[in-house]
């Protein structure tokens, strides 16, 4: 009873870009990757395919495996830092369109990283005072199209692709977040905004003609993305195993009783030092990273549905979904599964 997960759906671009192919272009090497990183190859989004693209068909695999119809959604949230336009239409309208899900409100969420986590909490919250409706939760990016292909330390470490649940609830408006106790945490860090970013935006101004005291057209900003590796990492391991130990003391429970962890994978080596934080064996983390690379807001539920879809996720096991991104920003949510 209650709010729960209905149904999981992910996808994958079938392009698949290893380690060897970037050294030919650049001075790196497949070992020298994988000792760094833990990613051997990741998925690219090829002519034909963008964010809303890939989005649709995680999103109609995840109706499929809920057996729910477009009609019956009543919410779109779409968790994505590479959107179809910049900045509107949003992409989860156009999914909308895709979909034909006609009863349907959406707009995109921007969380970077942790975007899926916080997508979800927006989506429960519809459910429990909407209780006869559905939301889709989707992450989806096309991250390899924001990058310095120049640039061995940032390149090598993104994919492209894309994850979505299906909510559901059976109980009346507003009574499932009253037999519940808090289990999702929101979190961010501004001051560490610099970290991961990609400019652009209308952060600065255009500049101003003299003779006339009009606007005029700006120059090409860079649009690539740029990060500070070392500073990431270390945030990464410190606010990843926090929020889970936070989310299992809020619970009554600990780490240890935990099945499964859902952690973003950014990094195999940021995933590594958390189970050794949490004192975890490392079997606990799904991972994927070696085949899929850091896909962001997809990261969670494209490894979620990948779980399901092979059986070992089963009914009443305790799991943590936790992520951190560009903002800085954190999330994490505990689930019995598939109880939210």
């Amino acid at each position: 009873m209650g709010i729960r997960i209905l149904g999981t759906g992910s996808y994958l671009p079938p392009k698949v870009v290893t380690n060897e192919d970037i050294a030919q272009s650049l001075e790196t090497s497949d070992e020298w990757i994988y000792s760094h990183t833990g990613i051997h190859s990741r998925h690219v989004a090829e002519e034909g395919e963008s964010t809303s693209t890939m989005a649709a068909k995680a999103a109609r695999a995840a109706m499929e495996a809920a057996g729910v119809k477009p009609e019956e959604i009543g919410l779109i949230v779409l968790a994505t830092s590479t959107p179809d336009y910049n900045p509107f239409p949003s992409t989860a309208c156009v999914v909308q369109g895709m979909l034909g899900c006609v009863n349907a409100g959406a707009f995109d969420l921007q969380a970077a990283c942790a975007g899926f986590v916080y997508a979800l909490e927006q989506a429960r919250g519809f459910v429990n005072f909407y209780p006869e409706k559905k939301a889709l939760v989707i992450g989806s990016e096309s991250l390899t199209r924001i990058l310095d292909w120049t640039d061995r330390s940032s390149c090598i470490l993104f994919g492209d692709g894309a994850g979505a649940v299906v909510l559901g609830n059976d109980e009346p408006p507003g009574v499932a977040s009253l037999k519940t106790k808090a289990h999702t945490l929101l979190g961010a860090d501004g001051n560490g905004a610099e970290f991961i970013k990609r400019e652009g935006g209308c952060r600065k101004a255009l500049p101003i003609d003299p003779k006339t005291g009009v606007p005029m057209k700006g120059s090409p900003i860079l649009a690539e993305l740029t990060l500070q590796g070392h500073d990431v990492f270390a945030f990464a391991v410190r606010t990843l195993s926090k929020v889970s130990r936070d989310l299992c003391t809020l619970l009554g429970t600990t780490p240890e009783e935990l099945d499964r962890v859902f952690a973003h994978q950014a990094n195999g080596r940021i995933i590594e030092a958390v189970a050794r934080r949490m004192k975890l064996p490392l079997e606990k983390f799904w991972l994927n990273l070696e085949t899929t690379a850091n896909t962001s807001a997809a990261s969670i539920p494209i490894s979620l549905d990948q779980v399901v879809r092979a059986g070992e996720l089963k009914e009443g096991m305790k799991i943590v979904m936790v992520g951190f991104g560009a903002g800085l920003t954190y999330a994490g949510t505990y689930c019995t599964w598939p109880n939210l």
